[in-house]
């Protein structure tokens, strides 16, 4: 029996969200519902769609009760009860991906409908220079933070905006990514040493907060290469870039303006090598897969471990401090990164395709 009938006969039979607890509803959004419906584009099992659709409506609670349609971050998957209505843009903005992608293969526009409300009710709340701030009060529609980002908890919020014109060619998500990028660009891109980088900024007045940059961001040069600023993107990956050559690992944290880390953690995260994919897609030069595989390279000198692959707890230290944690996004995105970089298999278009921000595939598998 081929190994993906094992597992899916697997979860088939093992597989069940008739369970009396909460969970966090972004997280279970992009991992499980994502996970299922790359499943179902793979193998066109029905018994995947019907698990996702059970888990969506479990979900749906955190949209339905939510009096501004911004959901709330946790459900019951029994009982529906939600609750944190303190939420941030990147677990406000993140559904339509996938959602979509239920409802278009169900026939039910519902779900589109409810992560596409939500999208609007936060770019709605968008500041007089088109910036959101990173935290707000999905009940009241307040914002309770002033700090504008590129970076986390934001960031896949903009992901989204384009994804929900690229799967499904709706322009209001083209027209909300248009108008936050043009902002971002305007107020957060700021050069130094000669590398382009974005600090975190009032969004109000655009004024700088800080100037620390999150590994996680470094997703954002593969998304402007999307929207057609390629030259933007370029500039944002070589300033990753040198970080890697200068380290050899990038860091959890970087502070451009002391050119030093922040954060001296590694946390194996893919948002490097994901933008060198997606710029590869753009553009296939080997620039983009040279420097994948540096990445690739120098992960597995500074964090393979007896059973597998680590975390790194502190990577400037002179031997780097192994952690003991191998996160799930590793398995789900990094390595999937390298193999389709690298592979030039036959069974993915490269010319028409789509990976969620979990790196789930629901366009291009052959």
């Amino acid at each position: 029996m081929p190994n993906w009938k094992m597992a899916f006969r697997w979860v088939s039979d093992n597989l069940s969200f008739d369970i009396d607890g909460e969970v966090q509803v972004f997280e279970t959004s992009i991992r499980l519902v994502g996970g299922l419906l790359s499943g179902w584009c793979a193998t066109r099992e029905k018994k995947l769609l019907a698990l996702a659709k059970n888990l969506v409506d479990r979900l749906s609670p955190a949209f339905t009760k939510s009096p501004t349609g911004m959901p709330y971050r946790f459900v019951n998957l029994k009982t529906g009860a939600v609750r944190d209505a303190a939420s941030f843009p990147a677990e406000i903005g993140t559904y339509v991906a996938e959602w979509g992608t239920l409802g278009k293969a169900i026939g039910d526009r519902r779900y589109f409908g409810m992560a596409k409300r939500a999208a609007q009710a936060l770019f709605d709340r968008r500041s007089q220079i088109n910036l959101v701030a990173d935290t707000i009060d999905i009940e009241t529609g307040a914002w309770k933070s002033r700090r504008a980002s590129i970076g986390p908890p934001t960031d896949s919020y903009f992901e989204y905006l384009w994804d929900g014109w690229q799967l499904f060619g709706d322009a209001d998500f083209k027209h909300w990514y248009d108008i936050h990028t043009e902002a971002i660009v305007k107020y957060q891109a700021r050069e130094a040493n000669g590398h382009l980088w974005f600090p975190q900024v009032d969004f109000e007045t655009g004024a700088v907060l800080d100037h620390h940059q999150s590994e996680l961001a470094a997703f954002y040069a593969g998304l402007l290469g999307q929207g057609g600023d390629l030259a933007r993107g370029n500039a944002y990956l070589e300033s990753w870039a040198d970080v890697q050559t200068t380290y050899g690992v990038l860091p959890e944290g970087y502070d451009y303006a002391r050119a030093a880390p922040d954060r001296v953690s590694n946390a194996l995260r893919p948002e490097f090598v994901d933008s060198c994919f997606t710029l590869f897609l753009l553009d296939p030069q080997e620039k983009y897969r040279e420097l994948a595989r540096i990445h690739y390279e120098n992960m597995k000198l500074s964090s393979r471990a007896p059973f597998g692959f680590t975390v790194l707890d502190d990577m400037t230290a002179r031997s780097m401090k192994q952690g003991d944690l191998c996160p799930g996004y590793w398995w789900s995105e990094q390595m999937k990164y390298y193999w389709l970089l690298f592979s030039n298999t036959d069974r993915f278009d490269y010319r028409a395709s789509y990976l969620s921000t979990e790196g789930n595939v629901f366009a291009g598998l052959r």
